[in-house]
């Protein structure tokens, strides 16, 4: 399968078993448009015809002996790949990574909340020290003889429980050298409850940091009030400031924002967020389902990879300057990382990443608490659907709607199970929309490269 598409100005082909992308000129672009697998050593003749119009036959032959090359080298129509349905493992497959929601409880009330508004309709909790040591010895039991582990602190809003954070980041260090274990601690917070304590123990203990701010004053104030319905800009922004200035460089951190149909112009946020001191981003677009301020639509869609493209000249615009920055959604591993089976499957939901609630129930990940059909067990109770997660571990591009057909699959491995679920009511039916969001990013990701690569 070949992806063609010229983005500003640029012609680009991508082949999407092997991942190569080429930069191509104007007829090398043309020709490969009209040809389709297999190629022979000779171009054939209805390429001639087609493009007699515009180009001599020396130069679209001269064209069809590099697309030839590339064929050859398993670089341009590379054949799909045929191999296992990325089943494996399946019972028993090793936890790496744990959500602790040690609040179903938050201190604001966003008008998109997943969460709905914070306790995932489960009512409002704080998860006990008990509770939380449960989980360690869980995740240590279930992540075999992986050494990595990564734990997120999670909510609602986790500093409301900053009591059990530390006791937790205390008790899992304790098992490091005994078990052989690594733990990387990360906390997602509103920033409300950000002082000079707390931050300056999650810029020693969490190796990564997640702060939500959604840009411009006017924007963030609209939909991340306070329980009063406050605005929050003021009040968190300082806070945020403080924390980025004394985090160690080698930790991670990023400011997170999500845009819905409020603010489809988000590069603006984006400028906005730069002005204040913030080159660590993330603009993600909300997640819902049917009418309202909120939820984005095709409508949307012109304006919002209108957007992607501005911030394409945004990034290229501050780079070597003291205003470069990172954007979490244009950071693509280009050279298929990971091995063919990983990127089948994508995200590891519900049997190799687990979320735990602060009444010990345990769900495939974040967003499917309080989906009851849903629960994988639960810590009281020392059960696990083993069932369950074969079926999460089973979903893959080839189970999943349409994928197989699409030339970015092996960039998200199928996308986001609950996001399908939210919007279709299937966690294996894509959602068509962020499918959409997903290739124009991805072919942004591309495009910079090849700035980059032109100089």
């Amino acid at each position: 399968m070949v992806h063609q598409f010229c983005f500003k100005g640029i012609n680009i082909i991508v082949d999407t078993e092997s991942g190569a992308v080429h930069i191509a000129d104007e007829i090398t672009y043309d020709l490969c448009e009209i040809l389709t697998p297999p190629l022979f050593e000779a171009c054939p003749e209805h390429a001639y015809k087609a493009l007699s119009e515009k180009y001599g036959r020396y130069e679209v032959t001269d064209a069809y002996g590099e697309l030839y090359s590339l064929y050859k080298a398993g670089e341009l129509f590379s054949e799909e790949y045929k191999g296992p349905d990325s089943k494996i493992p399946l019972t028993g497959a090793p936890i790496k990574a744990l959500c602790l929601h040690v609040s179903h409880d938050c201190n604001m009330r966003c008008g998109y909340c997943f969460a709905k508004t914070g306790d995932f309709g489960t009512g409002r909790n704080i998860m006990d020290f008990e509770t939380a040591k449960r989980a360690i010895d869980f995740v240590i039991e279930r992540s075999g003889k992986r050494r990595n582990i990564e734990i997120d602190f999670f909510g609602g809003e986790p500093l409301m429980a900053f009591d059990t954070v530390k006791k937790t980041v205390e008790y899992a260090r304790g098992f490091e050298k005994k078990c052989d274990k690594v733990f990387r601690f990360t906390i997602t917070t509103n920033g409300l409850l950000l002082d000079e304590e707390n931050t300056d123990y999650i810029n020693r203990e969490m190796s990564n940091v997640v702060l939500s701010l959604d840009g411009r004053r006017e924007i963030n104030d609209k939909i991340r009030k306070t329980v009063n319905g406050e605005g929050t800009f003021d009040a968190i922004v300082p806070k945020m400031q403080r924390l980025v200035k004394l985090r160690n460089k080698n930790k991670d951190h990023y400011i997170r924002g999500t845009f819905t149909k409020e603010n489809v112009d988000f590069c603006s946020d984006i400028e906005e967020m730069l002005s204040l001191g913030f080159r660590n981003l993330s603009m993600e677009p909300v997640v819902l389902k049917g009418k309202g301020p909120y939820p984005l639509s095709e409508a949307e869609l012109p304006r919002i990879y209108e957007e992607y493209e501005r911030l394409c000249d945004l990034l290229l615009s501050k780079e070597n300057t003291d205003q470069e920055f990172l954007f979490f959604h244009f950071m693509i591993d280009l050279d298929q990382g990971p091995c063919i089976l990983k990127r089948m499957r994508g995200c590891g939901a519900g049997f190799e990443y687990v979320a735990v609630t602060p009444e010990g129930d345990i769900y495939p990940c974040h967003q499917f608490v309080g989906h009851q059909e849903y629960k994988l067990g639960n810590l009281y109770q020392n059960t696990f659907d083993f069932a369950l997660s074969d079926t999460f571990a089973g979903i893959n591009l080839k189970t999943r709607s349409g994928c197989s057909e699409c030339w970015a699959k092996y960039y998200c491995g199928g996308g986001c199970s609950a996001s399908n679920l939210t919007v279709n009511g299937d966690t294996a039916k894509p959602y068509e929309l962020g499918c959409k969001l997903e290739r124009k990013r991805v072919e942004c990701a591309i495009y910079l490269k090849a700035r980059r690569m032109m100089g």
